[in-house]
């Protein structure tokens, strides 16, 4: 039903790209592109720098607090042994030197209460202040005051003093016995304390480097499993961007973020691979369609030159013929634009009446081809393109116009379901129908009529872009003629209260 001729096939250019959601049989993937590391390095950075601060905090306050611990327990032991000390310094029965060496019998208990930890030594001076028995295992020193203490007429006076012998450091605390009798040193070994600190630092900063490498390559690991699909998808759209290829194996697996960025990028890459290869037949078709009106014109333009030669009846049939020529060119590029500039993004969809629009398009052809056009339209309203809707309910009745004999009107009826418009003419060709809504596709029975061949097509292009669909059938009934239109969108249709409007039909 539709006009132009049938272009021989042109040959089938190869595929540009896969519809969405299909593999590529036989395609081993993109080439493989170098991509850096610089995700996955700043994820276990991140691991480690996490791990590092969780590790320090928790390691010094540890560290601290086992330290505070041990040297408190260690004070805390002297503090004991120096106060038994003293005890038994101020007691009625007064000590001698004698009273803290091996061969007196009281010396095993009173050593075990001033010893009463390891660390604790004892040295015993005489009156004159030499050392009576030396402290185990460094002797300690003696100075002037533990002279003057062991001279001291009172009992239990205290010089306490940090001392360095031997390469370890002590804490000395000499105490007078009395009566010039002597005096008692106690030391305590401070470098033990600060060897076994040492040590637990030692250890808390190799748990803590542990730790710190520990989460480290955790991370790394776990940055190249999540990172793993992400980098596949990087290397398959610099490929794309490097090659121009669409035709690349995309990771589409899984339900969180990067799954979803597959998916839509395979399914743009489909719609990219398919927009192009319609823009190459589209062009191929067009190249092919044109060749005709140019080589006329190209021949009428050379009998141009010989106009003043030919008859009156020859000019004014180059003339016309040229004018005609010339209009359908300019049809054919206006409908060839249409298709190739997509215009849906540029126009915006808003409320359309259809049945307002309808009596509109039938308004126009009745003064561009004064045809009969009766209307019946429900009052429906659709959201949808206003330009795109009026051009696709403009070609349906100038397609029916140019099928059907003058003296025949033609039907544009409009319902919630579908819009259709009705003619008299000559019906469609069973093996045709399939056909007529393709670019550039004309029934034999049409080629001597004009017509470009596309305004089918963009009724199928308008009707698609809304959510609808194109059908087209022979009338039954007497009178024969054909049915042709497009449904609407199930679901995006509203009715209306009618409107007081006069039929002009």
């Amino acid at each position: 039903m539709n006009s132009p001729t049938v272009p021989p096939t042109p040959p089938t250019p190869p595929p540009l790209g896969r519809p969405s959601g299909t593999s590529v049989t036989g395609f081993r993937g993109p080439r493989r592109i170098p991509v850096p590391a610089g995700l996955r390095v700043r994820f276990s950075v991140a691991f480690a720098g996490v791990a590092a601060l969780v590790a320090v905090l928790v390691g010094g306050l540890g560290y601290d607090a086992a330290a505070n611990l041990i040297r408190h327990d260690r004070a805390n032991d002297f503090t004991q042994s120096l106060e038994a000390l003293t005890a038994a310094v101020a007691a009625p029965a007064a000590l001698y030197p004698s009273d803290f060496q091996p061969s007196n019998q009281n010396h095993d208990q009173l050593e075990d209460r001033l010893t009463q930890s390891g660390d604790i030594g004892i040295q015993v001076l005489g009156p004159d202040g030499s050392v009576v028995e030396k402290g185990q295992p460094d002797q300690l020193p003696v100075t002037a005051a533990d002279h003057a203490l062991a001279a001291e007429r009172r009992p239990g006076q205290v010089h306490d003093v940090t001392e360095d012998t031997g390469g370890d450091r002590y804490r000395v605390v000499t105490v007078s016995l009395g009566a010039g009798r002597g005096a008692v040193q106690l030391s305590e070994r401070l470098s033990a304390t600060d060897d076994l600190l040492d040590l637990l630092l030692e250890r808390t900063a190799l748990l803590a480097t542990a730790v710190v490498l520990g989460a480290g390559a955790a991370g790394w690991w776990l940055a190249g499993r999540i990172t793993r699909r992400l980098v596949r998808l990087t290397g398959a759209a610099e490929h794309v961007a490097s090659t121009g290829q669409l035709d690349v194996e995309v990771p589409r697996r899984g339900a969180d973020e990067i799954g979803r960025l597959g998916r839509a990028f395979d399914d743009m890459l489909g719609r990219l691979a398919r927009s192009k290869d319609d823009q190459r037949r589209l062009v191929q078709d067009a190249g092919h369609e044109l060749r005709t009106p140019l080589t006329s014109l190209r021949t009428n333009i050379a009998a141009l030159r010989h106009l003043d030669r030919l008859p009156e009846e020859s000019r004014a049939a180059l003339l016309d013929d040229l004018a005609t020529e010339t209009r359908e060119l300019s049809v054919l590029v206006n409908e060839l634009v249409e298709l190739a500039a997509d215009r849906r993004e540029t126009e915006e969809s808003t409320e359309v009446e259809l049945d307002v629009l309808a009596e509109r398009v039938a308004e126009l052809a009745r003064r561009r081809t004064g045809r009969e056009i009766v209307v019946e339209a429900a009052p429906v309203s659709l959201t949808g393109r206003p330009g795109a809707l009026q051009r696709a309910l403009t070609n349906l009745v100038e397609n029916a116009a140019k099928f059907s004999p003058e003296s025949a009107g033609i039907l544009l009826r409009v319902t919630t379901e579908r819009v259709t418009v009705l003619d008299r003419g000559s019906g469609i060709h069973e093996a045709d129908i399939a056909r007529i809504f393709d670019r550039f596709y004309r029934a034999t029975s049409a080629r001597s009529l004009p017509g470009s061949g596309l305004g089918l097509a963009i009724v199928k292009e308008v009707a698609e872009s809304h959510g609808g669909g194109v059908f087209a059938r022979n009338r039954p009934g007497p009178g024969g003629g054909a049915e042709i239109g497009f449904t609407l969108p199930t679901g995006q249709v509203a009715t209306r209260r009618p409107a007081n409007r006069t039929n002009d039909s």
